[in-house]
């Protein structure tokens, strides 16, 4: 059974840092990707980060150059930082790990992690 684990979520105040890991566990054939999405209250959830296993990255617009996202393969850990934090970052994080088990792709899903921004 394939786990992700969230963590590093929490209270910030605007112009303020975090950042958040997602650890996988478990029996993982071929990691393709794995992302960070985000979701508010009454919206849909959409991808903020993601980073190949070939280290190529994508963000979206609204965090390019105040995001970052990084990976460490050997832990299977994929990391987001998160700087110059405004109010509209609020959102529950969600990690997402794509994979490829030979006889298709599929995805994985964290729990989710509250990140709050206060104003």
């Amino acid at each position: 059974q394939v786990q992700l684990v969230e963590s590093g979520g929490g209270l910030v105040q605007a112009g303020g840092s975090l950042r958040l890991s997602c650890a996988a566990s478990g029996r993982i054939f071929s990691i393709l990707s794995m992302s960070w999405y985000r979701q508010s209250p009454g919206t849909q959830r959409d991808l903020v980060a993601s980073i190949t296993d070939e280290g190529s990255t994508n963000y979206a617009d609204s965090v390019k150059g105040r995001f970052s996202i990084s990976r460490d393969s050997s832990k299977k850990t994929v990391y987001l930082q998160m700087n110059s934090l405004k109010p509209e970052d609020t959102a529950v994080y969600y990690c997402k790990l794509r994979y490829n088990n030979g006889f298709g792709a599929g995805d994985y899903w964290g729990q989710g992690t509250q990140v709050t921004v206060s104003s």
